[in-house]
């Protein structure tokens, strides 16, 4: 896997993903920035989101359920000091469907969480409180 990163102006850069997609990152204007693009940090809780969200979508439509939506909230909090890392994450899924079953959700945001995720695992081995939950409603 590869990325390049490459400076625009100020504190904003221009992130290519090794299969060519782009992404802006900026700063705050109290930072330098113009508040153009996500911040970095939020480009790693999304992606976070976004791993953990494929994960347990996979292993739900596996389990041949009916899901119509599914959204994950995520709630990060980060230490007062330099380098400002994470220290909890919250992890929150809503799915939506007909007919879910609650014991099938439940197994996919945990497998999601203990062995799938490798964004969640690999912030959890460097210190990061993980904590998942979900909300089913119905379609």
């Amino acid at each position: 896997m590869k990325a390049t990163i490459k400076w625009v102006d100020g504190v904003m850069f221009l992130g290519e993903s090794g299969s060519g997609h782009s992404v802006v990152m900026d700063g705050a204007p109290d930072q330098g920035g113009r508040n153009m693009g996500c911040r970095p940090m939020e480009m790693i809780l999304m992606g976070l989101g976004g791993c953990a969200s494929f994960d347990v979508m996979t292993m739900l439509k596996k389990g041949r359920q009916q899901v119509t939506a599914c959204k994950t909230e995520l709630q990060a909090e980060r230490v007062d000091a330099v380098p400002a890392v994470f220290s909890k994450i919250h992890l929150h899924f809503i799915v939506s469907g007909a007919n879910l079953k609650e014991a099938q959700v439940k197994r996919a945001v945990e497998l999601s969480a203990e062995k799938y995720c490798s964004a969640s695992i690999m912030l959890e081995l460097a210190g990061v409180k993980m904590t998942h939950s979900y909300t089913i409603e119905a379609a």
